[in-house]
């Protein structure tokens, strides 16, 4: 049953973050991967907030699973991010690829601490 919980969350968040990603990227001219930035700070903020519901009790084993390593695990993406991060190097937008790897971080960050927050006061 865990296991299909996780491919569940996860056939919902790998399209989504697909769409997602161009969707806003779309949207944006330029050599910044503004699309993939999203749906890690979006993912992020889920995550904080299932993080923080379960830790109050309001979500328990299968929730976690569904949401946060089935959706969140696949919405978000670690591997895009550094090959987009490499990449920005490689073409020279060093300025691009530093603002990338420390906005994602700060984001991110920020993202899952204000979504803990909101989830522990559900």
């Amino acid at each position: 049953m865990n296991a299909l919980l996780v491919a569940l969350g996860a056939a919902v968040g790998a399209p989504l973050r697909y769409l997602t990603d161009r969707s806003v990227q779309s949207r944006h001219s330029g050599v910044f991967p503004w699309g993939t930035f999203c749906v890690n700070v979006a993912g992020s903020l889920v995550l904080g907030i299932v993080t923080g519901a379960s830790l109050s009790g309001l979500a328990g084993e299968r929730v976690r699973l569904l949401l946060g390593t089935g959706l969140c695990g696949t919405l978000t993406t670690y591997s895009t991010f550094s090959y987009e991060t490499l990449r920005l190097t490689e073409t020279g937008n060093r300025f691009q690829a530093a603002a990338n790897v420390l906005g994602s971080v700060a984001a991110g960050i920020g993202a899952a601490t204000l979504g803990y927050v909101l989830g522990r006061a559900l």
